[in-house]
């Protein structure tokens, strides 16, 4: 069932493959297949159904699935306001909150409604309109000034936050009022000081789902070749090997093609870059933890 999921994840997430699998179906239909199209299939919202089918299936495996009805494991695959956008919530979190006997107080229904409002104040006030000066391939034809360059480059970058985490906060108030307490996604991304400390608040719940199925699993694997032998494989290069591999696959959720490839390589380089220069810088600066000062300067560096 886990090749199945991975397959039909390839398949969705390729045009090409989309398309020549509805002409397929479309053949056996005895239907034209002139008029197929990839997005005859691609299903809204299905990586994270199968991110929560993939986990759920692996924790029955090693043991750590708690017991569902058939009714509850249902409402978590398909729990509406996380649906096509997450956050990846955990069995064993979310199956607490449903069985909690549902009591929706004052404090909790603003609070709740606050979260919501502000997620939809994010994404269609603010993500909608940075919609409009974002780069791409227009605007950057009709920039011809370098500061209008970086306005719109930062215009895109803020415009991606605010779209992703208004997302967020509006199924985490849409959860809240039916009272699931749905995980955080952002922390503050783009106040960290380095790209190991921005990858652990940006879409935390996928970083937490990929670190606890891909990324451990696979460096545990090339450090032991049998129980009770070491790699032959220098640590450094297994964690090349673990952050590349991890950066590619978030590269290639998002799309099957070259350029998320390369942007998750190298975001991938990037992140074992900068955890070689942190393990070679920690013991040759530990004096700045008594100057904190000029350790916030050191961190803006980093």
């Amino acid at each position: 069932l886990t090749l199945f999921l991975l397959a039909a994840f390839v398949v969705l997430k390729s045009e090409f493959l989309a398309q020549a699998a509805s002409s397929g179906l479309r053949l056996l239909n005895g239907q034209p297949t002139a008029t197929a199209s990839a997005l005859d299939l691609r299903w809204l919202g299905f990586s994270y159904v199968a991110f929560r089918l993939i986990h759920s299936l692996r924790d029955r495996l090693d043991g750590r699935l708690p017991e569902l009805s058939l009714e509850e494991f249902i409402i978590y695959i398909l729990f509406f306001p996380a649906f096509t956008a997450g956050p990846i919530d955990r069995v064993q979190r979310f199956i607490q909150d449903l069985r909690r006997p549902f009591r929706l107080g004052l404090e909790d229904a603003l609070a709740a409604g606050r979260r919501l409002l502000i997620g939809v104040f994010n994404k269609f006030v603010l993500a909608d309109f940075l919609a409009i000066i974002a780069l791409n391939a227009v605007n950057a034809t009709q920039a011809h000034a370098t500061g209008w360059l970086w306005i719109l480059l930062y215009a895109y970058a803020f415009r991606i936050y605010f779209d992703f985490a208004g997302y967020t906060d509006i199924a985490i108030g849409l959860g809240g009022l039916l009272g699931i307490r749905l995980p955080e996604n952002f922390d503050h991304p783009y106040q960290k000081p380095n790209p190991t400390l921005f990858w652990n608040s940006w879409h935390m719940t996928l970083a937490q789902w990929l670190r606890g199925y891909y990324f451990n699993p696979l460096t545990r694997s090339l450090r032991m070749i049998k129980q009770g032998q070491s790699s032959l494989l220098p640590l450094p290069l297994i964690i090349f090997i673990g952050q590349v591999t991890t950066m590619l696959f978030i590269g290639l959720w998002h799309g099957l093609t070259w350029n998320f490839a390369i942007w998750g390589l190298w975001h991938g380089l990037g992140l074992f870059i900068h955890n070689r220069y942190a393990d070679w810088s920690r013991p040759r600066l530990a004096w700045l933890d008594e100057r904190p000062g000029l350790k916030r300067l050191s961190e803006l560096g980093s």
